[in-house]
């Protein structure tokens, strides 16, 4: 009998680090708690893109929380991912956008958001939010109510 586990790729291996934009690199395994709405939160304080263009590297908080369906992002997957953006020139907003998308076709989502907090370059921060909900569900209306009340 196959292990889900075991058909995993990156855990307990070596790491072998992308060196531009790689969304290959995620995997997903399956929720053992389908029956149970809860939220799952990813900090990565240490996010790092680069302007598209100047080339300067810009730095961030990226926060992502979701609330899973089937499938769940394997969270050292996620790491390389994010780490992918390294060398990646993409506007703040773009970054944000770009992970919530990676992530819905990754595993479907009941509801997920995005929200980049990113250090001040030229005395001026930015911090994108972007969301998403399973259409004709709860969680369509939740990302509604959520967008709309968000607090920046």
């Amino acid at each position: 009998m196959d292990r889900e586990e075991d058909k995993l790729q990156l855990l307990g291996k070596k790491t072998e680090y992308k060196s531009d934009y790689a969304p290959e690199v995620l995997e997903s395994f399956e929720n053992k708690h389908q029956g149970n709405d809860y939220w799952v939160q990813f900090n990565c304080p240490e996010f790092t893109s680069l302007c598209p263009i100047t080339g300067q590297p810009d730095f961030a908080e990226i926060r992502i929380s979701y609330v899973p369906d089937v499938r769940m992002v394997e969270s050292k997957s996620l790491k390389l991912y994010l780490f992918s953006f390294r060398n990646h020139g993409d506007f703040h907003e773009d970054c944000v956008n770009i992970i919530m998308k990676d992530l819905i076709k990754l595993m479907s989502p009941k509801y997920i958001e995005v929200i980049g907090i990113f250090t001040p370059r030229g005395g001026i921060s930015i911090y994108p939010y972007a969301n998403y909900g399973k259409p004709g569900t709860k969680y369509e209306k939740l990302a509604e109510y959520r967008f709309m009340n968000h607090k920046m």
